[in-house]
């Protein structure tokens, strides 16, 4: 089978939807980003890259500090809703169906809603071109503690998460392995 080669482009597909709060309690915004991941183990980094012109991008570069919040099928709409409008015009959270709650360690807010939130402190922006990443150190995370089972362990394959592809949203499905599954000893031998 053959292969068409394309431009360079960003096709890194799927990716996280993630709804980034940012501002204060008492004036929060949320953007909607699918430029982020996992960057560093210890100390636990992450990253987003916002375009420059966009109002959240502002409010980060003020404070150096923004939550993540993943993404559940329910909030969905609301996720691309806080993607395509703009916080210099409405204010997001009375809009739409999401609750700003106080984080436990940095000033933006928590989205209640999000079953999982990390509260992120900015180490340093990188200008790339049409982006700017945020590259942060991730200072707590907060889970629903619905997906946490007695023996202290999370369940984010119950919490209906979401991923994007090419500009289409997706359901995440069922599960198809474990992480290292493929060098690990059979049972009995």
């Amino acid at each position: 089978m053959g292969k068409i080669t394309w431009k360079p482009g960003t096709m890194l597909y799927p990716i996280p939807p993630v709804m980034v709060s940012c501002g204060t309690m008492e004036r929060p915004n949320v953007i909607t980003v699918a430029w982020t991941g996992i960057v560093n183990s210890d100390p636990a980094m992450t990253y987003i890259s916002v375009r420059p012109e966009r109002y959240s991008h502002g409010l980060i570069t003020a404070s150096s500090e923004f939550v993540i919040n993943l993404t559940t099928e329910p909030l969905m709409w609301t996720a691309d809703y806080c993607g395509v409008k703009s916080g210099r015009d409405i204010d997001k959270f009375s809009l739409s169906s999401i609750t700003a709650v106080p984080a436990s360690q940095v000033s933006a807010p928590m989205i209640d809603e999000s079953p999982l939130s990390l509260e992120c402190r900015v180490d340093r922006i990188l200008s790339l071109g049409t982006h700017d990443m945020f590259l942060s150190k991730i200072v707590a995370v907060n889970a629903d503690e619905k997906l946490i089972d007695s023996r202290g362990k999370l369940h984010l394959e119950n919490a209906r998460l979401v991923a994007a592809s090419h500009g289409k949203y997706f359901s995440l499905g069922r599960q198809v392995g474990t992480f290292g599954y493929s060098v690990r000893k059979k049972q009995g031998k």
